[in-house]
């Protein structure tokens, strides 16, 4: 098994099809047919499945997917070592953000990035937590921001920050209108007990997901019943549920704009935390180009909090006035 046979395996993969993985490789359909031929014979295990809508990984298929990423982007990370050695910081930087973090900081670290080190390509992957932690256990990211503090044995996270989260909608019973618009004014922030929300209709990201982690851990401890409607792996979507009257949801002030009548905001207690990490997959070395970019981010974060205690996004500039 050489690196060329690891470059066609994952090309297979990636793409999912011989076809797709010929053309992007350069290489002639039967000759690819034929070295995944060999390198299944090699293995003793067969490493795909061949369908109708193209080919996917066995277990086994998965597994040497894995170690051929890392070994690939190893021998990539020596030759860009070897070849910058005493030269600027350069290189391909792959990175995850979920949708959130992409909002509050994503156009920060781009603009940053740029002027800091010109020869860094940023590769930004924007979604949900769930797919961003399978990138990232796949050795597809050179690192990503993720709302988890756990280690495991394929990630190292890194603690950036943490945010209180908010009941977003009115449950059952609660104040609404101007009542809840006075209380607020008199009272300070609303806020709800986490008692409250038993059995309250909640609309949540899916259990891969950081947040759904926090809430199912908070619920269970304090021995209450959690009544997911439905799981919506779209922050859009779960605002959308929340403004129509179909259920609440769970999010931290910096996912939801201003609150209105329609989406009010109160904060739980005791409070629900979600912790921002910057998450390192262990077994990919650190390249020179990833540490100046995960410096950059952790800068912009500290500043954000310092600003006012929040990942929120600023708000964008209005347009100067014509003279």
């Amino acid at each position: 098994m050489d690196l060329r046979a690891m470059r066609y395996f994952v090309a297979i993969v990636d793409h999912g099809s011989l076809t797709r993985a010929a053309e992007v490789v350069c290489v002639a359909q039967p000759a690819l047919s034929q070295q995944l031929a060999a390198l299944e014979a090699e293995l003793g295990v067969p490493l795909v499945h061949r369908g109708a809508k193209g080919v996917k990984p066995t277990e086994a298929g998965k597994t040497l997917y894995r170690h051929a990423r890392t070994i690939l982007k190893q021998v990539e990370i020596a030759g860009a070592d070897v070849r910058v050695a005493g030269a600027d910081v350069s290189g391909a930087v792959a990175i995850g953000l979920p949708t959130t973090a992409a909002a509050a900081f994503g156009m920060a670290l781009i603009r940053a990035v740029r002027e800091r080190y010109p020869r860094v390509r940023l590769q930004l992957f924007e979604s949900m937590s769930g797919y961003i932690s399978e990138l990232l256990n796949n050795n597809r990211l050179d690192f990503a921001i993720l709302f988890r503090d756990t280690p495991s044995r394929a990630v190292e996270p890194e603690p950036l920050a943490s945010e209180s989260l908010y009941l977003i909608g009115n449950p059952p019973g609660a104040a609404t209108g101007a009542s809840r618009r006075r209380a607020a004014k008199s009272e300070g922030e609303p806020t709800i007990a986490l008692k409250a929300l038993d059995g309250v209709p909640l609309v949540l990201p899916s259990g891969s997901q950081g947040l759904r982690e926090v809430v199912e851990r908070s619920f269970a401890k304090a021995g209450i019943t959690l009544d997911v409607v439905a799981d919506l792996d779209s922050l859009p979507f779960l605002l959308a549920s929340v403004r129509e009257g179909l259920a609440c949801t769970v999010l931290p002030a910096s996912s939801v704009a201003e609150p209105d009548t329609a989406m009010p905001r109160r904060l739980i207690v005791p409070e629900l935390r979600r912790t921002l990490s910057l998450c390192w997959p262990r077994a990919l070395p650190r390249t020179a180009a990833a540490e100046a970019v995960a410096d950059i981010l952790r800068e912009i974060v500290a500043a954000r909090i310092a600003e006012g205690g929040s990942l929120k996004a600023p708000p964008p500039l209005r347009p100067a006035a014509l003279e």
